[in-house]
């Protein structure tokens, strides 16, 4: 099964989404599911993980809801208030056999150690009574407090999404990302998404080759076995469509063998996540 493990849907409005900036004009308009029935389509994509684009509960209920009525839509990470003393009654509330996972942006936290508060991880603990994989959204130089939550939790299954968005530019590689990346993926709970790539570019234009060095290193750090294959559709518009994007990571594991190609591009998602 081929499947992508990370999208998003939304119903764009600038009070909601005020992280579709200036420059991003491509993103103000709705993204459905016939948009991403479009991208299967081009690209033989069997199954997709819907992931939350805003912190609300009313959009994790609706993800769910379009996964009910997809077939292409595999499951759902979704968003709860991991903070909240309620969580567990908010978690019960949400409940549905079609959310995988919880997500919380933490790369939009002003506080650099928002990861190792205390009522923060109270509420992840409670995620593995609820069957629920946690995925962590975090930029390059926020690894160093992520390493110790992960620590925190050896038994909960996590996704790194994005590859921790390193600065991806064309004059200078991004080494202190690659120190904590490796360091990090020695956690065998964690697992990590080869997506989102392109928009940490910081050049105009991008290629095969400028990205080739990160996927080297994700690759070495976490093996073909704990690597899942992910667009961040429709975000990647700002730099690629969604089919060059398809094609540049078949390209980078098309060096791979035909069993390893097939987990990163399907099946390493299908079992993170009980698809």
């Amino acid at each position: 099964m081929r499947v992508d493990s990370h999208h998003h849907f939304w119903n764009y409005d600038p009070s909601e989404y005020g992280w579709i900036g200036e420059g991003m004009d491509v993103l103000k308009k709705d993204f459905g599911p016939t948009g991403l029935a479009s991208c299967a389509e081009a690209t033989k994509m069997e199954g997709f993980v819907s992931v939350q684009a805003r912190q609300s509960v009313e959009e994790t209920k609706w993800l769910c809801g379009f996964a009910e009525e997809s077939p292409l839509i595999k499951g759902v990470v979704g968003w709860v208030p991991l903070v909240d003393s309620e969580v567990s009654s908010i978690l019960d509330a949400v409940s549905s056999p079609w959310l995988k996972g919880i997500r919380h942006a933490v790369q939009g936290e002003p506080d650099p150690n928002f990861i190792l508060g205390k009522e923060f991880n109270r509420g992840i603990e409670t995620l593995a009574a609820y069957g629920l994989v946690y995925d962590i959204l975090i930029f390059g130089k926020q690894l160093s407090p992520s390493i110790q939550f992960v620590d925190k939790h050896p038994d909960l299954p996590m996704v790194l999404d994005h590859i921790a968005k390193p600065v991806i530019h064309e004059v200078a590689f991004d080494e202190p990302w690659a120190t904590g990346f490796r360091e990090i993926a020695k956690r065998e709970n964690l697992v990590c998404k080869f997506s989102g790539v392109v928009t940490e570019v910081r050049d105009k234009a991008w290629s095969i080759d400028l990205i080739k060095p990160y996927w080297e290193v994700a690759l070495e750090s976490f093996g073909p076995q704990r690597l899942l294959f992910g667009s961040d559709w429709p975000v990647c518009l700002l730099k690629s469509d969604y089919e060059r994007w398809v094609g540049a990571v078949e390209a980078l594991v098309g060096e791979l063998s035909p069993d390893e190609q097939a987990h990163i591009m399907g099946l390493n998602a299908k079992r993170v996540y009980a698809l």
